[in-house]
């Protein structure tokens, strides 16, 4: 079910603006208001998700960790192919893990402007685009959280990203080009963007056609300590790229840690916990522990 109206998120959670007026260079065309469609779920995942489509105004909305505060943030960047955010099942549903552990959360809802700007159905080629909108607002959220850590409760050196499927692939964009991809618009601009740690869950578009790496992303030894998983029988996104991305960390000496399923299929997510896939959150806490980040 698709209903015409701007997304929100559950009471007691407040959905901010990450820019102080219009997003730079807009959008990709003509934007159609935002929507949202509902799909239905199974009682153990409350029932229903959601994702939004044609993003134009993008947000963030903050989740406070639970228990004992670690002062560790984690920005989550959900997936939909950059044509919708997928804003539960790689989204609430992963801070509702995170902060039980002492996390505080963040949802990154980036600019989806209703177009795939990474992949041209047509042509069944990848494109990239000049203006990489959902880059600049990625950049912008991980800046914005870094100048409100203290009123956030959360170390400023403690700051992650953690995305799925696209949302993989803006874990790597923003791990990796720590110059600005806009103009600054005010004085949060002059922060950096760089992760602290950085996790990529079944990212795409980093292996092209004919298993070329992504000619548009630049690996820097600058990266953050890094952690890759997906499943070996993944139908959408290739398991290239997660293995071209892990090696050419460990290339230029990022340290980097990757983790192939066997099964386990696309967008897993925290839905396959009876299955050996269902093991990555727990993987991911080990590994965080070993950084003092938990």
């Amino acid at each position: 079910m698709r209903t015409v109206g701007v997304w929100q998120p559950a009471p007691g959670l407040v959905q901010l603006p990450i820019w102080p007026a219009s997003p730079p260079d807009g959008t990709l065309r003509p934007q159609p208001p935002e929507s949202v469609d509902t799909y239905k779920e199974p009682p153990e995942y409350g029932g229903k998700s959601q994702a939004v489509n044609d993003i134009a105004i993008p947000t963030m909305t903050v989740v406070p960790a639970k228990g004992h505060n670690t002062g560790t943030a984690v920005i989550v960047f959900p997936g939909g192919s950059f044509q919708k955010v997928f804003i539960d099942l790689e989204g609430f549903e992963i801070c509702n893990w995170l902060t039980t552990k002492g996390v505080t959360c963040i949802v990154s809802k980036y600019r989806a402007p209703g177009g795939n700007e990474y992949w041209d159905d047509a042509l069944k080629r990848h494109i990239t685009p000049k203006i990489m909108r959902a880059l600049q607002d990625a950049q912008r959220t991980i800046r914005l959280v870094r100048f409100k850590a203290e009123e956030l409760h959360v170390d400023a050196d403690k700051i992650g990203v953690m995305g799925f499927s696209a949302g993989g692939y803006l874990v790597a964009q923003t791990s990796n080009i720590l110059a600005p991809a806009y103009k600054p618009v005010d004085a949060i601009d002059g922060i950096s963007s760089r992760p602290d740690f950085a996790v990529a869950l079944y990212p795409g578009h980093i292996c092209r056609d004919g298993g070329k790496f992504d000619p548009t992303l630049p690996i820097n030894k600058a990266a953050p300590p890094t952690f890759i998983a997906q499943a070996w029988d993944d139908p959408v996104d290739p398991v290239c790229n997660s293995l071209m991305y892990a090696s050419a960390l460990d290339k230029v000496g990022v340290s980097t840690e990757l983790h192939l399923f066997a099964k386990g299929g696309h967008a897993f997510g925290l839905r396959k916990k009876d299955r050996p896939v269902g093991v990555w959150p727990q993987l991911v806490e080990r590994w965080m522990a070993q950084m003092r980040l938990l």
